[in-house]
């Protein structure tokens, strides 16, 4: 492709070469080592990444349209926007067809337009954050029409500590039944994120997630498994993904401690890579974390970093 021939020429032309190496810092070559050409590769990888806005910026620049083009330029064939629905009705349709020219995927946007699922809210059961809830729903709908998503974030909220955790488990489930309802008809699912950010969070762990879907009991209700935050509440992440498999369509990847790509932190990426793609997984892995470095060398040591992780076949 046209742009990888372009990034790979700037690299060779702006770094010192010497019989065959790239000397310095360079992302895709420390001092000493070979260049790695195979990150800058547009063949497809064998899972499902989905970056994000800003991922690639310091080479494609701000508009997340032209970052789409670079990301697939590299072999993403998916993008994730948690903030979909503050975007305008036309940024969402050129989002939307961007995607669909270039044969890519929408996953996850999150479901909401004013945070209610970072407050005490679905927990207490109230009847103000279930319509609030209900509208967003609805909104989401057009949302996803428009950029081609079938995936969406919620949060449940936090503890409500006036009451006990089994009834605040049962508002929880109400509250998502109602949802299921208003989702399921267009083919939408939404999945429930546990998280890992602090301790007033209701939902944190996998068996109490998988739990709550089976008792929702709907298609359009399942479980979005986040390994960098389970990484921190549970560990144990091959054995937990084999326990939640059948209400798990959904994975999104960050390393720890420090949530950047893959071989940044403790967290044995490939392995899990090898272990989700050898259960016939087909959706999307959505790249929520940061880049470790900044610049266009981050970003190139980013994609460098998933081609080694994915680099189990």
């Amino acid at each position: 492709m046209q742009r990888r021939n372009f990034v790979r020429q700037s690299l060779l032309a702006g770094g010192a070469l010497a019989g065959g190496v790239l000397t310095g810092t360079g992302a895709l070559a420390a001092a000493g080592d070979k260049l790695d050409t195979s990150s800058l590769s547009d063949k497809p990888f064998n899972l499902d990444y989905a970056f994000h806005d800003g991922m690639f910026s310091s080479h494609a620049g701000k508009d997340f349209i032209e970052q789409i083009k670079f990301g697939h330029s590299m072999g993403f064939r998916s993008i994730e926007d948690n903030g979909m629905m503050g975007r305008s009705v036309d940024q969402q349709k050129k989002i939307g067809e961007t995607l669909a020219k270039l044969g890519m995927r929408m996953g996850v946007f999150v479901i909401t337009s004013d945070s209610w699922h970072w407050k005490t809210s679905l927990t207490t059961g109230k009847k103000e954050h279930i319509d609030r809830m209900k509208k967003d729903c609805y909104q989401a709908i057009e949302v996803a029409k428009r950029c081609g998503a079938k995936w969406m974030t919620v949060v449940p909220g936090n503890y409500d500590r006036s009451l006990p955790h089994d009834q605040q488990t049962a508002n929880v489930i109400e509250a998502l039944r109602i949802a299921s309802d208003i989702l399921a008809p267009h083919g939408l699912v939404m999945v429930l994120e546990a998280l890992s950010d602090n301790p007033d969070l209701f939902l944190r762990y996998t068996n109490q997630t998988y739990m709550i879907c089976r008792a929702v009991n709907s298609p359009a209700c399942k479980f979005l498994y986040d390994m960098y935050h389970m990484q921190r509440n549970e560990g144990d992440i091959i054995k937990n993904i084999d326990r939640t498999w059948s209400e798990t369509p959904y994975f999104q990847i960050g390393d720890n401690p420090g949530r950047n790509e893959p071989g940044t932190g403790e967290m044995n990426y490939r392995n899990i890579f090898k272990h989700i793609h050898s259960k016939g997984y087909k959706g999307i892995l959505g790249m929520e974390h940061g880049n470790a470095k900044p610049g266009k060398e981050g970003e190139l040591a980013l994609i460098k970093a998933y081609r080694d992780a994915d680099n189990f076949i």
